[in-house]
């Protein structure tokens, strides 16, 4: 009975694929550039706030923070639009690492274990879209003898993969409780497969329904008032995961990669 149930997922899913097959991709890469969007509005909203903060964080002067709001609008907004336009998309990715890395140190979230980890599973859905780039890239010149999927592609989606999977990892509750107790290890079962890529299309949607899930009910800055610090707070924890949410779409949509088990199993 639980073999004939297990068969019948694998079919819905693949279902499931066919059907959004032509819609996913453009999903996920709007999910993932979500963050930066939001981020880039903010900052010509707050211009004055984030200018202000970063001088007097760093002392460098009026010049220097200025330029750096202003690198952060440029840098994500000019970023997201080649994402979605499909142009130069991977000098966008590069962009866009770019501007994790500078707000990692500029807003010392190098320290903070929880939102360091979340900015690399962040890097992590880069990487995917990073890899996603290189196929198109690839289809272009279709019917050229190959040797094979690159290697490059390969290791970038296993990295991106387990980057991905430190989101959940800040999810996790430690207490004694039989809800975090069950929610903890399904959890933690779930994000094993993606790491090391089995079942991964499955794996990596059901993480996508828990993730959304836990977004709309924890992180639902619209109920509280736009004037309270915590309103900015659950807008920033939203939007990046939902970017997160965009990087296990990719791999819904492009499936783990070579360096999978769900590949080798083809070898066998």
């Amino acid at each position: 009975c639980s073999l004939q149930t297990l068969m019948q997922n694998h079919q819905d899913l693949l279902r499931f694929l066919r059907v959004t097959k032509q819609y996913l991709p453009h999903v996920a890469r709007l999910c993932l550039i979500s963050t930066f969007l939001e981020d880039g509005i903010r900052m010509w909203f707050q211009w004055s706030e984030q200018r202000d903060y970063i001088e007097a964080t760093w002392s460098c002067g009026y010049i220097l923070a200025t330029c750096f709001v202003l690198l952060n609008l440029i840098g994500q907004i000019g970023g997201c639009v080649l994402v979605l336009s499909r142009n130069l998309v991977q000098y966008a990715c590069f962009g866009l690492f770019g501007i994790i890395a500078l707000q990692t140190v500029a807003y010392s979230i190098l320290w903070d274990l929880k939102f360091l980890m979340r900015n690399l599973a962040l890097g992590g859905g880069l990487l995917l879209l990073l890899a996603e780039s290189r196929s198109e890239g690839k289809s272009m010149f279709a019917g050229v003898p190959s040797m094979g999927e690159s290697s490059p592609k390969q290791y970038m989606q296993l990295g991106g993969r387990v980057l991905l999977v430190l989101m959940f990892m800040t999810l996790l509750h430690f207490d004694s409780s039989f809800f975090s107790i069950l929610q903890n290890m399904v959890g933690t079962a779930l994000i094993i497969l993606v790491a090391v890529g089995f079942k991964t299309k499955l794996a990596a949607l059901t993480l996508v329904l828990w993730l959304l899930a836990i977004n709309v009910y924890f992180n639902a800055f619209w109920t509280v008032p736009a004037y309270k610090p915590m309103h900015d707070f659950l807008k920033y924890d939203f939007f990046q995961t939902t970017s997160v949410i965009g990087g296990l779409l990719l791999v819904v949509a492009l499936g783990p990669g070579g360096v999978s088990m769900d590949e080798k199993k083809k070898e066998w």
